[in-house]
């Protein structure tokens, strides 16, 4: 059990799949950790944490505020999720911008409005997209000075939200701290229905004989980040907040991987627990929510934040992804095998 002086860390989306893993990872620290989440957050099942866990609508009025009351540290995950591809939103979603940016807002609100003065302001670290700058000069790896030029509804929302964030760190209100992430998956550490990524979605339409389609030729690349690397990333932010403080971080792998290439590595991994051949890997003209970002590449240099933190990515992509579709290929037999369910 934490002791009562001990920090109080906070995680708003703590039921999400990033807010999963990151609770995961805090749990191992003799802290006391709210996790805040739209469902009730799973609780781990081994730390040294002191766990409260809340069920709660953020953008309730009050809602966040009475979140993170007494936080030392607040661990801002939250994001409109009404659907698997939410985040392909609209710039002029209010519903999208009322979670994605509104939230971040209340969040300073709160703490303007409580802090006393006395001793440092709680750190803010908050979950951003690598996406935010647009795209790289020439399609190399993107660095922290590449400019930001959003080109979806999605990552205007999260450039948005920095904004109010680094503002407030300015002011003294909060140590903020921005952390853009690579394209997440997971690896089955926790339930895969959290997870609905590409590598998990290809994996389940691998797992139902069906194609994986792809929107261009293949040769887009992705930064593909495990979701326990990340995780970890939240960590070593935590204990390096003061440097980091005023800006945002990249966090990935450093290394592009082709979209071809990932479809078949999960084509073939599925087919290894099926049993059958994997299936093709095709070209479709792009759906209608396609968005500019699906045809560009998007590889970070995390290199950054390594020096500030020591953080290095260390879930090599093949074992990742083949775990990962170990792990769905396990839920879809165990649906099927259930009396009354279809796949």
């Amino acid at each position: 059990m934490a002791s009562q002086e001990a920090k109080r860390l906070v995680v708003l989306g703590a039921s999400g799949l990033l807010g999963t893993a990151v609770a995961r990872e805090l749990a191992k620290r003799p802290v006391r950790l709210r996790l805040v989440g739209r469902r009730l957050p799973r609780v781990p099942q081994r730390g040294a944490a002191e766990i409260e866990v809340c069920r709660a609508d953020l953008t309730a009025d009050g809602a966040v505020a009475e979140a993170i009351e007494g936080a030392d540290t607040v661990i801002h995950l939250a994001a409109y999720m009404a659907g698997p591809t939410a985040w392909r939103v609209a710039g002029t979603d209010v519903a999208a911008e009322r979670v994605n940016v509104g939230t971040v807002r209340d969040l300073v609100a709160a703490v303007r409005a409580r802090r006393s003065g006395d001793g440092p302001p709680p750190a803010v670290l908050f979950s951003g997209a690598m996406s935010q700058c647009g795209a790289s000069a020439g399609g190399g790896r993107i660095t922290s000075d590449v400019p930001d030029k959003p080109l979806t509804g999605y990552d205007q929302q999260k450039t948005d939200a920095e904004r109010v964030l680094r503002d407030a760190t300015e002011e003294g209100s909060v140590r903020g701290v921005a952390l853009r992430l690579a394209t997440l998956y997971s690896q089955g550490t926790d339930p895969v229905g959290l997870d609905q990524g590409v590598v998990a979605a290809m994996a389940r339409r691998a797992c139902a004989g069906e194609p994986l389609q792809m929107w261009h030729d293949g040769t887009v690349q992705r930064d593909l980040l495990c979701v326990d690397d990340a995780a970890r990333a939240f960590g070593a932010a935590l204990d390096a907040v003061d440097a980091l403080a005023g800006r945002h971080w990249l966090v990935g792998t450093g290394r592009g991987t082709r979209i071809a290439e990932l479809f078949t590595l999960v084509s073939r991994s599925v087919a290894a627990h099926t049993g059958k051949d994997p299936v093709p890997v095709v070209t479709v003209p792009p759906v209608a929510h396609a968005q500019p970002t699906d045809q560009l590449d998007f590889v970070v240099d995390p290199e950054a934040f390594h020096a500030a933190t020591g953080w290095r990515a260390e879930v090599p992509l093949p074992d990742g992804v083949e775990r990962a579709c170990t792990a769905v290929a396990h839920e879809r037999a165990a649906t099927v095998s259930r009396p009354g369910e279809t796949g």
